[in-house]
């Protein structure tokens, strides 16, 4: 890709995702996105994977835990607990990290049209449960400071922090693939290790 977009053109590309498919991009209060029809088979063949069994499966895979952060123009800071994120290319620099559909975060992330994604540490599981809350204020009383590009919330104490742009989006069953690109970075230096998520509970890592 040539010259990367701006944060207001990558943001205008995303609000015109979203009015597509029905979300709202006002200033009006944040609706769930609705949740899509999703059957891929029909009533008379096969039932898919039990919801329940691909939940216990997919939670033998240890993974790292984040916060992913933004700062709503007009509207203030946003967040959200997120395990699923990853590093997606070296060069350029892309990382992903994927949302429900129904999130009411993630409208407000995408009007941002920048985010941060906070790497949490081995001594913030309660931190990542109040980010895991719906319609609280998640932010009451946690301590944080600017990203350097983005502006989001970079929280005290994580672990590293990845500041970046919103790149792509892309639909994945009943979430979205948010691809970011980044524009900074950083780690905490001798720290307790990283938070770890495995069978439905948190754990440290130690190094």
């Amino acid at each position: 890709m040539g010259s990367m977009m701006g944060h207001a053109g990558m943001a205008a590309t995303v609000v015109r995702y979203l009015r597509s498919v029905g979300a709202p991009t006002a200033e009006s209060p944040v609706e769930a996105l609705p949740r899509p029809d999703l059957r891929a088979v029909g009533d008379d063949e096969r039932a898919p994977v039990d919801p329940a069994e691909f939940r216990r499966v997919m939670g033998e895979f240890a993974s790292g835990v984040t916060v992913v952060t933004a700062t709503e123009p007009d509207a203030g800071a946003a967040g959200f607990a997120c395990q699923s994120f990853a590093s997606l290319s070296l060069d350029p620099p892309l990382v992903a990290f994927m949302v429900a559909r129904t999130s009411t975060t993630w409208p407000r992330i995408a009007r941002a049209g920048s985010f941060c994604v906070n790497v949490l540490g081995a001594d913030q599981g309660e931190l990542c449960r109040g980010f895991a809350v719906s319609g609280a204020d998640k932010f009451a009383g946690v301590a944080y400071d600017e990203a350097p590009v983005s502006g989001a919330p970079r929280l005290d104490g994580a672990a590293a922090w990845i500041d970046c742009a919103i790149h792509a989006v892309h639909t994945g069953g009943d979430h979205l693939i948010v691809v970011g690109r980044v524009s900074a970075l950083g780690s905490a230096d001798g720290g307790a290790g990283p938070l770890v998520f495995h069978r439905g509970a948190f754990s440290a890592l130690r190094g």
